[in-house]
């Protein structure tokens, strides 16, 4: 069997953004930041790779993206976004939030 890694990393760099977003909230983070955290996992991450995964979130209807003048995205979550970080709607596809079990 063999693993699509660009899937996998696709779909995990989806979930960190979305959990870094609902930490900020409410006023929402710029992608800057975001690109931080993503590289805390994937060293070799770009602010463009951050941008096409924010952007097929936002068609999800997942998180809002506002862009300023000078081309800076500020990107908040929806409220479909809130629940599903907060695991209150079944896992969509696309992205891999981890599993909750329970001991």
């Amino acid at each position: 069997m063999s693993l699509d890694y660009s899937k996998i990393r696709r779909e995990a760099i989806r979930w960190h953004l979305l959990s870094a977003v609902n930490l900020s909230r409410p006023s929402g983070i710029y992608t800057e930041p975001l690109l931080e955290i993503v590289r805390a996992v994937y060293p070799d991450a770009t602010h463009q790779e951050v941008r096409v995964n924010l952007d097929y979130l936002e068609e999800r209807e997942m998180v809002r993206i506002a862009k300023d003048p000078m081309d800076r995205w500020s990107v908040d979550l929806t409220r479909t976004g809130i629940d599903f970080v907060e695991y209150t709607i079944d896992a969509q596809p696309g992205i891999s939030r981890p599993k909750i079990t329970q001991a």
